[in-house]
């Protein structure tokens, strides 16, 4: 990646310093801190001294002496050879990156950013140098030094940025600790280097640790802090059979994990590639901001042409004043703000973005999501948990709800079966007691029966109260639940009905959230599902959906999105990744929803670490507001040449205002500064 050619990038410091010689060790797209710091450094070491040198060739300018009324107050023999000598150092030491940034570009036969600013001040050492040894005129030398400091200034703010921006994401890769706790057969624990840990090895999480791999808890139960991978602040209990995520901080609860990834496979891995990924792409808006600057670059340097001839040949001013207005017409149209207005608020948005649990895989896509008209949810895994949970519950007689809740459960804990465990962990969540069951029997398609607490008891379906004789209680009830596309169950106790409860697949708590917010932002909010029509027309009351497809096959998903689309609105399609691939790839942007350990979803434009639909209205949230902070930052990189440029030709020099290279380089700075100040603001809205 070459930004010196004005193809990458559009001005990015960074890229363009690195084709000087002390710099080549360090190349964009690789996690190479050391060399970024190390041009972070020069930048600043170089500015310093410059500054340093700065002070006495003004002391000893001519220009700015007879300014500040000081009269021969520095003037010495040999003044001007000394001042020679410093601003020589200057145009060298602190001039050096820009020349040889110039030497590239004139290889690469792309004339940019670097020749306006080497032109200028060789153009001001060179006019100086021959003013000193002989030449009719005054030096510039004091602009020459205060430009390249200027230069140098911005360039090093320029670069602490993007180096901040994603100093977030690299901070992902110090979360692992630097071993682990390996488990042996005999249930011996050896400390061992991270480095040698293999996947299938077991190893112990003590309370308070961190987690050295993604894997899989084989014993124990606890609660996780996964806040830096997720954003999510919540700590997420965990028990058997549970995934955990590499560089996640164990609770209060011992665990046994077996390792499942480790290294370049690792969740923690594929995230920061992932993200490192998004930095470097280029977006549409990226590509619009380049081609700007190329075109900027060529209004400088004919600006700067068309200036010199006006005043020296036409208007008939010294070439002394003809040079001034020329060198600052160049320096002022430098298209630098423009160049860091659109890969400084990329590389910010994505840094934030991953901070809270959104991977962007394709920055074209992201920024399209601002556009969406419609979001279309797949149900199971997305807007629900994918899980059976008690929705509803009757009590019958003296019991209450959460005695039949517990009883039924410490009759289910001993099957497998899904409306079951559905029921156990239902029990669980509400924290009511389960105890041993006995002479537990199955019953084939109706349900289970055990003695709980010496009496016998029995989960069963409406099928069994039938065929049993018993009537159904509270049939306009059961009906209402049935046509909503629940599984209904009954609860007995000694052959007398105690109480009913109805299960479904239960939908996340945050699902009605993120449709809300995206009606907030005028989007649609769609459904699809293979679930039957009652079951989606329950779904989609309950959480506010617009529309919703029922009985939708896997491979038909992506024929919907389709058939979306060609009512003419901008679509995401929003899945787990797996069975919603086609239909992921069909839309204008698709999002992968609980990404688990698996991040690399090919399909998926953006990746959501978290499995919250509410996520999906972040991404809308940061595409808007990403997008907002370019077309600021374009405004002001653009518009203030407007002003800026015939200010800098000396249009209004007959009416007293004119402006200097010094003053056009401070200009030029300070709306670099703006740019980055600016991207800086990015906020996630309504992040979670």
């Amino acid at each position: 990646m070459d930004t010196a050619t004005g193809e990458h990038d559009g001005g990015h410091a960074g890229a363009e310093y690195e084709g000087t010689d002390e710099s080549r060790q360090a190349s964009p797209g690789h996690s190479d801190h050391g060399g970024h710091e190390h041009m972070i450094a020069d930048f600043r070491r170089r500015f310093w001294v410059s500054l340093a040198l700065t002070v006495p060739i003004l002391s000893l300018s001519p220009l700015i002496q007879r300014f500040l009324g000081l009269g021969d107050l520095f003037q010495f023999r040999g003044d001007m050879l000394v001042l020679f000598g410093l601003s020589t150092i200057v145009f060298f030491y602190g001039g050096w990156p820009f020349l040889t940034g110039f030497v590239r570009e004139v290889k690469s036969r792309s004339i940019g950013m670097m020749t306006l600013i080497a032109v200028a001040i060789t153009t001001a050492y060179v006019y100086s140098a021959a003013v000193v040894f002989g030449l009719p005129g005054d030096v510039f030398f004091w602009e020459l030094a205060t430009l390249i400091d200027v230069m140098l200034l911005g360039h090093w703010i320029e670069m602490r940025s993007v180096m901040g921006a994603s100093r977030a994401l690299e901070a992902l890769a110090e979360l692992m600790p630097s071993d682990a706790h390996r488990l042996a057969d005999d249930g011996s624990v050896t400390d061992i280097p991270l480095g040698d840990l293999l996947v299938g090895d077991r190893i112990l999480v003590r309370p308070g640790e961190k987690v050295p791999a993604d894997g899989r808890i084989t014993e124990g139960r606890t609660s996780l802090n996964e806040s830096m991978m997720t954003g999510e602040s919540k700590p997420v209990s965990k028990g058997s059979d549970d995934e955990v995520i590499g560089g996640s901080i164990n609770g209060e609860g011992s665990m046994t994990v077996e390792v499942t990834a480790t290294g370049a496979e690792s969740f923690l891995s594929q995230v920061i590639d992932l993200v490192k990924v998004a930095q470097e792409s280029k977006s549409k808006t990226q590509n619009l901001a380049n081609r700007a600057a190329a075109w900027l670059t060529a209004v400088a340097l004919i600006g700067g042409v068309v200036t010199f001839v006006a005043w020296y040949v036409i208007a008939g001013e010294s070439s002394t004043f003809a040079l001034a207005r020329t060198v600052t017409v160049m320096v002022i149209t430098c298209p630098h703000a423009l160049g860091l207005a659109i890969p400084l608020v990329a590389a910010i948005s994505t840094s934030l973005a991953a901070s809270n649990g959104l991977l962007i895989r394709d920055r074209d896509a992201f920024e399209g999501a601002r556009n969406l008209d419609a979001v279309i949810f797949d149900k199971t895994g997305t807007l629900t948990r994918g899980e059976f949970g008690v929705t509803d519950l009757i009590a019958y007689g003296d019991m209450s709800e959460d005695d039949v809740l517990a009883i039924a459960a410490s009759v289910e804990n001993r099957s497998e079966h899904p409306v079951a465990q559905g029921i156990v962990r239902s029990a669980q969540d509400k924290g009511v007691e389960i105890v041993s069951s006995e002479d537990f029997e199955s019953i084939p398609g109706k349900g289970a029966q055990g003695v709980v607490s010496g009496r016998k008891t029995a989960v069963v379906s409406p099928g069994y109260l039938v065929e049993a004789g018993s009537q159904i209680p509270d049939s306009a009830v059961f009906d209402t639940l049935s046509e909503e596309g629940k599984t209904v169950v009954f609860v007995l106790v000694d052959g007398e009905t105690v109480g009913l409860l109805a299960l479904a697949d239960l939908i996340r708590p945050e699902s009605a959230e993120a449709v809300r917010r995206l009606h907030e932002m005028g989007v649609e909010a769609m459904m699809l599902t293979g679930d039957n029509a009652r079951v989606a027309a329950w779904v989609a009351q309950q959480i506010g959906i617009d529309d919703f497809y029922a009985e939708v096959l896997p491979q038909d998903k992506a024929a919907k999105v389709k058939e979306v689309q060609a009512t003419g609105k901008v679509v995401a399609m929003t899945g787990d990744g797996v069975n919603d691939a086609p239909a992921l790839a069909q839309a204008d942007v698709g999002i992968a929803v609980g990404a688990g350990t698996d991040v690399a979803v090919e399909t998926a434009d953006v990746i959501l670490v978290r499995s919250n639909p509410d996520d999906v209205a972040n991404v809308v949230s940061l595409s808007k507001a990403t997008y907002r902070k370019m077309q600021q930052n374009l405004a002001w990189a653009t518009g203030y040449n407007i002003i800026a440029i015939p200010l800098a030709a000396g249009v209004l020099y007959n009416s007293g205002v004119v402006l200097s290279p010094a003053f056009g380089a401070a200009l030029m700075s300070l709306s670099t500064v703006v740019v980055a100040i600016n991207a800086r603001l990015l906020r996630l809205p309504r992040a979670v």
